[in-house]
């Protein structure tokens, strides 16, 4: 692929982190529930331990940064922020059982977390029984809208169709590589990534899917098939759903296979910056990633924001990518919602929270919808040496994300939008009926 000039469409997200994890960091020290009046308690759900840790660490961190840095500017509401850390060790029914000690016991006011969507779907029904907020930082599915949550990651229409166009219109690709890891995100991204190439004439026989295990390692075999699959005379690309440290193995057999980013391009969903951080980025130079951010990007606002995660880090090698500008953007958005309600009242801030508007780290500023997504611009990145991101392309314009699908069938009826008098998640334009809470 090479470094190419970057090049502008309708619709595009790139930000890519780094691998090495900062696992060192541990988790905080739970603080004990007496402190409940003299601080406004705010709960990080992130895995410090197994298969996610790699990628979901570094939140916990920067959680733990924008917290001490509002402390700086007098707190909120005349009060001192607390982060209240636990660890749900990428064991997913122990996400539902973590939120649920946040909220009842240590009594947060908000909670930031969550990486796969089998996480999220798990905690959903503890926050909408406990009228708790959730802070949701990760690109995902789509197919959902609770009043609870607050997606400040992609939706599909923010990240994997705008990849698909870009493969389609800029590298001439015809022969799609579906890989994922065997969970709901990739299963559902993959089904709507399916019927959007057949909608755009791509024959069945020219789309290949694959899952695999969290923390799958043995690639030989599936490289195998995805070279073979890439033979046939069309181009080929891998759009790659792989989760967490399975990407490691994954990349590193490619190359040892010697597929090139020029022979069989592979644009990834879920590597950024800090997964390539510390690994060998040879095999994975010219591959592309799909974000909203990138650390690369040339803004004011990320020059400070990185300086200001080296200085509390205090390690100039710690890398950002767009997980982490998700949380940025959405604890600002909780933070002036916050200040606006005049209380951290979960119903007060729900409804304060919609068309709030804060800056995000590519020089724009990013608005949350009433149908709890933000907008985002679109990048499409390549992977350097430096395990830094390229951009190639981006939009010219911010994203409205999607809750829901306009190429399912089931889906491309329904709206969301939490404000009154419609109040609901998945209401269905044909039949004017609100499903149910709309998750």
């Amino acid at each position: 692929m090479g470094r190419r000039n970057l090049m502008t469409g309708t619709s595009l997200a790139s930000r890519l982190g780094g691998l090495a994890v900062a696992a060192a960091l541990g988790a905080a020290t739970i603080m004990p529930a007496a402190a409940a009046d003299d601080t406004i308690k705010v709960g990080v759900l992130h895995s410090l331990s197994g298969t996610m840790a790699i990628s979901e660490t570094t939140l916990k961190d920067v959680m733990e940064m924008l917290v001490a840095e509002q402390n700086k500017k007098g707190g909120l509401l005349g009060k001192q922020l607390e982060a209240v850390v636990v660890d749900p060790a990428s064991d997913w029914p122990l996400f539902a059982e973590k939120a649920r000690e946040l909220i009842e016991v240590q009594k947060v006011d908000a909670v930031f977390g969550c990486w796969t969507s089998v996480s999220r779907k798990s905690v959903l029904p503890v926050f909408e029984e406990l009228n708790s907020i959730l802070f949701y930082p990760v690109q995902y599915e789509g197919e959902e809208s609770s009043r609870n949550i607050f997606y400040t990651g992609a939706a599909p229409n923010q990240q994997a169709i705008p990849a698909v166009d870009y493969l389609m219109e800029n590298e001439g690709v015809e022969r799609w590589v579906l890989a994922g890891t065997d969970y709901v995100y990739p299963r559902t991204t993959n089904k709507i990534l399916e019927a959007y190439l057949k909608s755009h004439g791509v024959a069945e026989e020219d789309i290949m899917i694959n899952y695999t295990p969290f923390g799958h390692s043995d690639w030989q075999t599936i490289v195998a098939d995805i070279k073979k699959f890439g033979s046939a005379g069309k181009k080929t690309a891998v759009v790659s759903t792989i989760n967490g440290d399975a990407n490691v193995p994954f990349y590193k057999e490619l190359g040892n296979q010697g597929i090139k980013a020029e022979d069989i391009p592979v644009v990834a969903f879920s590597v950024g910056e800090e997964e390539l951080a510390g690994i060998d980025t040879a095999p994975l130079v010219g591959h592309l990633a799909a974000w909203n951010y990138f650390q690369s990007v040339e803004a004011p606002a990320n020059a400070e924001f990185i300086q200001a995660w080296h200085d509390f880090t205090k390690n100039a090698d710690r890398v950002t990518n767009d997980p982490m500008e998700a949380h940025y953007i959405g604890f600002n958005m909780w933070v002036k919602a916050v200040e606006k309600a005049g209380t951290t009242d979960p119903d007060a801030v729900i409804d304060a929270l919609v068309g709030v508007a804060v800056p995000n780290l590519t020089g724009g500023y990013s608005a949350m919808m009433p149908n709890h997504h933000i907008t985002k611009p679109v990048l499409i990145g390549e992977i350097q040496e430096d395990g830094q991101f390229f951009t190639v392309w981006q939009t010219p314009g911010l994203v409205a994300g999607d809750a829901w699908s306009n190429y399912l069938p089931d889906s491309k009826v329904l709206i969301s939008d939490w404000r009154e008098p419609l109040s609901c998640g998945n209401f269905n334009t044909e039949t004017g009926k609100c499903g149910g809470k709309g998750s």
